[in-house]
């Protein structure tokens, strides 16, 4: 019987062509044996499934989650040679450990814009972002990659500095299963602001329906609002147009994880680097002529074209860009944040954080 995935990978096969025909030729000189950990994304399917291959290289593809892989690079033994690593974990093991183990590629593999991950308690007078001073604001993870990019939003665009609230770090996550275990270097507290605990056994959502806290900021969707309890709402009800506007005066598109690379293995294999960067710009070329030619399909939205359309219309056809030059602005600005937060010690530069010589690496789009 026909499965959805082996009804894209055919049809992908047909629809792309010469490309997907260059993308899967058999490397005769696959003898370089790599494990590569991420999450299973429409971008790195093609890499999962084989339909591309990292020149030169025989890999191993493990789907992952990312506390856990922050963990297993900064904490753990490093086995994999690839690895996506959260970007503001890594820039705080960076500024303030001299972690070393890792450099990063450009290939940011996972953007958010932010405004659509604040939730507030429905009846708490709470109807804009000035609102907040002095409330108190839960979290799963304080020094976590979005909610370092929410902080420093809400001071640029609303004036609300860290220091003006009360944070509540919850105990348990309610998307632990996706995100899984918050790694150390999520949990970091500056100075200068207020930081209590939460009820033990109590989630972010947990907190926020029995009152101990005003407001959530949470990279993922709390449990409560999936689950559709009216006491949750979004600070932000139509957040499309909140983020259309802020990419459309900033053009900034927030990453929030980056794919990395072990610094002994790409000294010892310098071609290693830019053989990685290509298969990732080939994998996603390949996802967007599937959203192109197929996903309006396969995909139960009803208005998938017209979103798409609207998305090429506002950040042109390569929304998602790989490279430095086009993501040098989010970049700095999250390297601001993290300074301007307490949390890194200084503000980081792209030179060091990311790995000699990919500083150029472009793609063919």
């Amino acid at each position: 019987m026909q499965t959805r995935r082996d009804f894209m990978c055919r049809s992908a096969a047909v629809l792309a062509g010469p490309a997907f025909l260059r993308a899967t030729r058999a490397s005769a000189q696959s003898t370089l044996p790599i494990t590569v950990s991420s999450y299973l994304l429409d971008r790195t399917e093609a890499l999962f499934d084989g339909r591309v291959k990292i020149e030169g290289t025989e890999a191993t593809f493990v789907a992952d989650a990312i506390g856990d892989m922050n963990t297993a690079a900064f904490s753990g033994n490093g086995t994999r040679e690839i690895t996506e690593l959260g970007l503001h974990p890594f820039m705080l093991t960076h500024a303030n450990e001299e972690f070393r183990d890792y450099a990063l590629l450009p290939i940011p593999l996972l953007r958010q814009f932010r405004h659509k991950s604040v939730f507030v308690r429905a009846g708490a007078g709470i109807e804009k972002p000035e609102d907040l001073k002095g409330r108190r604001i839960g979290t799963p993870g304080y020094s976590s990659t979005s909610l370092t990019w929410i902080r420093g939003i809400f001071e640029d665009e609303y004036g609300l500095k860290p220091s003006e609230v009360e944070w509540v770090q919850s105990v348990k996550d309610s998307s632990a299963g996706e995100a899984g275990n918050i790694s150390a270097q999520e949990q970091r507290l500056p100075e200068g602001i207020t930081v209590t605990t939460g009820t033990p056994g109590f989630d972010e959502s947990d907190l926020l329906l029995e009152g101990e806290v005003d407001a959530l900021f949470h990279a993922g969707t709390p449990a409560a609002f999936i689950a559709g309890d009216a006491r949750i709402e979004r600070l932000f009800p139509d957040f499309r147009a909140v983020e259309r506007d802020y990419f459309e005066r900033t053009g900034i598109y927030p990453i929030m994880h980056v794919l990395a690379i072990r610094r002994d293995v790409a000294e010892e294999h310098p071609w290693l680097a830019r053989a990685v960067f290509d298969a990732y710009s080939q994998a996603k070329t390949l996802a967007y002529e599937t959203k192109d030619r197929l996903t309006w399909a396969t995909d139960m939205l009803p208005w998938y074209s017209q979103e798409l359309e609207d998305t090429r219309a506002l950040m042109g056809r390569n929304f998602y860009p790989y490279g430095i030059e086009p993501n040098r602005k989010t970049l700095e600005t999250l390297f601001r944040y993290s300074h301007d937060q307490g949390l890194a010690s200084r503000v980081l530069t792209i030179e060091e954080t990311f790995l000699p010589g990919s500083l150029d690496f472009a793609e063919e789009v």
